[in-house]
């Protein structure tokens, strides 16, 4: 891949390298192992001292060769107050960490005011790694000079498309399970590939829509340039642009007004979650006529 190119971040994602390599190392030793220690968050979501030691690790880096950049984690929230932040999400998918399953992802990302720049997926029990910088492609391989560029699919129709997210309870809980299975409805297959993996997919092209009702910006940034580098879109469920709105709409372009069209804004009326929704593929209207709902 090219190392140099329409931007000035070359040194920036060389050491998105270097944070990640680190990061896997630690990663690595940790999974799987006798002693993992597991602690319950406030919203009572599982993190580990893994979790805590890499963004530890990835802060400590930092502060001594970009002393000036604010970075925002998961664990220990923003520090400093620069234009330039480097977001991190030390180990995407704890859940699945913790069970010893193999898919979770350190994910780098920096945004420039109000751009995300440059982004680096590592999943090293996949031995995957993913990347991009604006304007230079989104790339996957083992090193920078060893890399094979991303490319969303060109499907163009619902009714072909692989349509992959992380969990129906989320839809669930925000009164959106109606729409999500009205539009699992019209495409060809639904996956639960789940957390970055979806999103990495459908940059490839081996996916063609993921989406999720609630994220933060530390789950999504690394995923929005990559995605978009790699000729997708990703937009907040309102058709916001980037990696800002709370929630993700990622797709190969093409597919992109027709998701939104399920899961975009809500009218007024339709704000309530205890207010069911009644289109008419809507779980509700499914099961007075006592269909049950079939995701694949």
């Amino acid at each position: 891949m090219p190392i140099t190119g329409s931007n000035d971040h070359t040194d920036d994602l060389r050491l998105a390298h270097v944070l990640a390599d680190d990061a896997d190392s630690l990663t690595q030793a940790r999974f799987k192992s006798l002693d993992l220690h597991v602690m319950s968050k406030p919203d009572l979501t599982p993190v580990t001292d893994a979790d805590r030691a890499v963004e530890e690790g990835i802060r400590r880096t930092l502060s001594r060769v970009r002393s000036r950049d604010a970075v925002v984690g998961e664990e220990q929230g923003t520090t400093g107050h620069s234009q330039r932040r480097w977001i991190v999400d030390p180990i995407d998918g704890t859940k699945n960490y913790v069970r010893g399953v193999p898919v979770w992802a350190t994910l780098i990302a920096l945004a420039v005011d109000d751009e995300v720049v440059l982004g680096v997926v590592s999943a090293p029990q996949l031995q995957r790694r993913w990347w991009a910088s604006v304007g230079n492609g989104a790339w996957t391989g083992r090193s920078l000079l060893k890399a094979t560029k991303c490319e969303v699919s060109d499907v163009r129709r619902l009714e072909d498309a692989s349509l992959s997210y992380s969990s129906l309870s989320g839809w669930d809980e925000r009164g959106r399970l109606d729409d999500f299975v009205s539009l699992s409805r019209r495409c060809w297959r639904t996956r639960a590939y789940g957390d970055f993996w979806s999103y990495m997919l459908l940059a490839e092209g081996a996916v063609d829509i993921a989406a999720e009702p609630e994220l933060e910006l530390y789950d999504m940034a690394a995923l929005d340039v990559i995605v978009r580098e790699a000729g997708g879109r990703f937009t907040s469920l309102d058709g916001t642009d980037g990696p800002w709105g709370g929630n993700a709409l990622a797709s190969n372009g093409h597919l992109h007004e027709a998701a939104l069209s399920f899961l975009g804004a809500l009218d007024d009326d339709d704000t309530d979650p205890d207010v069911p929704r009644r289109g008419p593929g809507s779980v509700s209207n499914l099961r007075e006529r006592q269909a049950p709902p079939v995701l694949d």
